[in-house]
Formats: structure tokens, C-alpha cells, sequence
């Protein structure tokens, strides 16, 4: 995902990415870029590559969107104290690697 922008005043980072092969852009907060980074390279796969299998299984919504409650869903799925701190409103467990 090589062209990187950040965003006005909103700190959102927009990147680009080829999905079906369309080019789109997508704004996210830095920390949901940095999880899909961790997240990707865990798995083995390029940054790329995650958000298509991402976007191939939303139903609808916006791309920002089904990649945000997608980093949810991993976060809650290898660390459940994860959402325990969500509900309560307290920061989240810093993960040990």
C-alpha cells in the first residue's frame, strides 16, 4: 500500500489500495492502520492482501468501516481482556508479545 496521505485536521491516514481491480482510498486513524500492520504481518500476509479478504467479506457499509469492526473482532478473538476493557470504558491491556 504505497501511497500514504494523512488528512487535514481530522489526523485520519488515507491510503490507497487496488480492490477488483479499482483503485480506492480509504481514511483511518493511525492505530487501525498500525493494528491491520500487526495483524497482517502475524498472519503472513501484506497489508494488501488483509484488507481484500477484509472487504470480501463485508456486507455492506464502507471499506473505513468493515475495517475498523474487523481489527475489533481480531482484537477481541486473541484477547479477550480486550473486551472487558471496552466495556467498562477503560483503556485497553497493553498485549505482550
Amino acid at each position: 500500500m504505497p501511497a500514504t496521505k494523512r488528512t487535514g485536521s481530522t489526523g485520519l491516514v488515507k491510503r490507497s489500495v487496488i480492490l477488483h481491480g479499482h483503485a480506492t482510498s480509504v481514511a483511518l486513524e493511525p492505530a487501525f492502520w498500525d493494528a491491520l500492520g500487526r495483524w497482517a504481518d502475524e498472519e503472513g500476509v501484506s497489508l494488501a492482501g488483509l484488507v481484500a479478504s477484509i472487504d470480501r467479506r463485508r456486507d455492506g457499509g464502507s471499506l473505513a468501516s468493515a475495517l475498523r469492526l474487523a481489527v475489533l473482532s481480531y482484537a477481541f478473538a486473541t484477547d479477550p481482556r480486550c473486551g472487558q476493557a471496552v466495556r467498562r470504558g477503560l483503556p485497553q491491556p497493553t498485549r505482550q508479545p
